[in-house]
């Protein structure tokens, strides 16, 4: 069987973590920030987990775990 193609876009967007979970970057966090409040900015700059749901196809994207 040939070998899978990881998708370059999904591999540079998200990370495994060693416990399999799949963390991303919110989005918002690039510009227009000064209508923003502090707060929001502080949360947008940590990161978040896929959802469960979405984890499936994201794993499709990224077949050997990044």
């Amino acid at each position: 069987m040939p070998k899978l193609k990881t998708s370059k876009s999904a591999r540079k967007r998200v990370r495994f973590t060693k416990t399999g979970k799949i963390k991303h970057f919110k989005a918002g966090r690039r510009h227009l920030l000064t209508s923003k409040r502090s707060k929001r900015k502080r949360l947008l700059g940590k990161g978040a987990f896929v959802a469960k749901g979405e984890a499936k196809s994201i794993e499709k994207l990224l077949p050997y775990g990044a």
